[in-house]
């Protein structure tokens, strides 16, 4: 499906709520949509790889790192692991670290910014929570659409053609 956030926001002007332009796409796709699983996690990437582990198909990652950019808590491992899953894209308000291999991959990884330091890996933080970054409140379950121009985020998915 190509997705075109400017018409969604076209569209459905009065239903989506339309994130803050903060983040820069380090993957190698360039858009993603589907429901999103939450997690909330702050310089520890435990239960993001556990969450990666698991079936993603259909479903995009979101995670709040409470904008840290001082450890990445994606790379190019976890990734790897989310393609290898189905996921279809990452949002993360937080840092990443392998930017050259991350490139690589044709998957979207919106981020904050990088930096080379790992984050810990010890699964401390909450799954499946509302988050709150961005402008916007975040449900497990909503649809997430991003591309180049944003990320818009819907409560029921969107008819799109």
């Amino acid at each position: 499906m190509d997705i075109n956030t400017s018409e969604i926001c076209d569209m459905y002007a009065d239903t989506v709520d339309v994130v803050d332009p903060i983040f820069t796409n380090f993957g190698g796709g360039f858009a993603c949509c589907g429901e999103i699983s939450t997690v909330k996690c702050f310089e520890d990437r435990g239960l993001i790889d556990k969450l990666l582990a698991s079936d993603g198909v259909g479903k995009v990652l979101l995670i709040d790192g409470g904008g840290s950019l001082r450890r990445a808590i994606i790379d190019a491992e976890n990734i790897q692991l989310a393609i290898d899953n189905g996921w279809e894209g990452v949002v993360c308000y937080g840092a990443v670290r392998d930017v050259d291999l991350l490139e690589e991959f044709d998957f979207p990884i919106y981020a904050l910014g990088a930096i080379p330091v790992s984050a810990e890996s010890r699964e401390i933080g909450d799954l499946d929570i509302a988050v709150n970054f961005a402008g916007v409140t975040f449900l497990p379950e909503d649809h997430l659409y991003a591309d180049s121009s944003g990320v818009v985020l819907s409560p029921e998915p969107l008819e799109l053609d």
